[in-house]
């Protein structure tokens, strides 16, 4: 079984093996410049100072290559679910060969078994390699880039540690799953492909920022504790600043006196103490001031505190990024074994 499963397999592994190492050899030539270009850079600036505005020249720079690493490890797991694991079953089932295969002195369940393991396995292996050349090719990317692009951000967390590897072996079950249901290859596709992108979606939203009770603040409105002011027309909204790296800010909102979510401040802020100044022109570029000693911002956020409003933010911590990789990892490796369970049922009762 091990060796005829090799067989049917062989044509999808060649082509993946192919890709992977003709992109691998790629980026190996591309990395050698971007390493130098960035350990050249950070020492430049390092000495006369501007590394944050280098760090985000060099990573526009190289935003393009980057953006696609991205997308291509995220997507990987829905491909092979929809080319690997959809066609699986549903191939034998619209050729007729299951029959032959099935009466044979090998049964249902070892053939299921040698297939689901084999194939998952390849499958595991192909995101795995994917994550690891991608990683190793964007380290000075993910470095220039890690307070724009944290790694517990959703898109980066999908793209980064074991995760994809958990993904990867669920969408390939989901692939088997929609086939022997559908029992035809192309609809099981398109249906592997749409749940997997709308879980995708789902569980960064509605999951993940519950696997680990995130850390919840209710800070006083302060410049020191707050990241900035917005003003569009005449709502005004403020920031909280969380002083933790590559922390994924969850929720920031503001609380009234009594503790009670406000969507908006009052609209006199807008009008008086947190209004525009005026243009003046200044020496030096400082920030006018009046004759307390305070700038706009510092007499806006004043009077906030001053009308009893606080901001409440729920964030989860940066050093939490493996604590929820091995936890969504193990959620999915779970929802790929109950489907390799429901499949083996499906096998064995409902398909002659």
């Amino acid at each position: 079984m091990i060796w005829l499963t090799l067989r049917q397999f062989r044509l999808q592994a060649t082509v993946a093996l192919a890709t992977l190492v003709a992109v691998t050899a790629l980026l190996a030539l591309t990395r050698i410049d971007l390493v130098d270009d960035y350990a050249d850079g950070i020492a430049s600036c390092t000495a006369t100072g501007g590394c944050e505005r280098f760090k985000l020249q060099f990573f526009d720079d190289h935003q393009s290559w980057f953006t696609g690493l991205v997308t291509v490890v995220v997507g990987l797991p829905g491909l092979i679910g929809a080319f690997w694991g959809a066609p699986l079953i549903t191939r034998e089932i619209e050729a007729g060969t299951h029959r032959l295969a099935w009466n044979q002195s090998v049964s249902r369940s070892r053939w299921l078994a040698v297939k689901l393991g084999v194939i998952g396995l390849a499958s595991m292996a192909a995101a795995g390699l994917a994550v690891a050349i991608a990683t190793w090719w964007s380290d000075p990317l993910d470095k220039a880039g890690a307070d724009r692009f944290p790694r517990l951000s959703p898109v980066m967390f999908d793209a980064r540690g074991i995760a994809p590897i958990g993904y990867a072996a669920f969408a390939f079950a989901l692939g088997v799953t929609a086939g022997v249901l559908i029992r035809r290859t192309l609809p099981a596709m398109a249906v592997t492909l749409a749940v997997f992108a709308g879980l995708q979606l789902a569980v960064p939203q509605y999951v993940r920022p519950n696997l680990i009770t995130p850390v919840e603040r209710t800070v006083t409105v302060t410049p020191e504790n707050m990241q900035g002011i917005s003003l569009a027309e005449t709502t005004l909204t403020v920031r909280a600043r969380v002083d933790e790296p590559g922390a994924w800010v969850l929720s920031d909102y503001t609380v009234d006196a009594s503790g009670r979510k406000v969507k908006s401040l009052p609209v006199s802020l807008a009008a008086g103490a947190c209004a525009p100044p005026p243009p003046t022109t200044v020496p030096d570029g400082k920030e006018a001031v009046d004759g307390s000693g305070r700038g706009p911002a510092e007499k806006c956020y004043a009077e906030i505190a001053r009308l009893g409003y606080r901001q409440h933010v729920t964030y989860q911590p940066g050093d939490r990024f493996w604590p929820l990789q091995w936890a969504e990892t193990g959620l999915f490796a779970l929802l790929a074994l109950g489907l390799s369970g429901f499949c083996f049922y499906w096998v064995r009762r409902r398909i002659s």
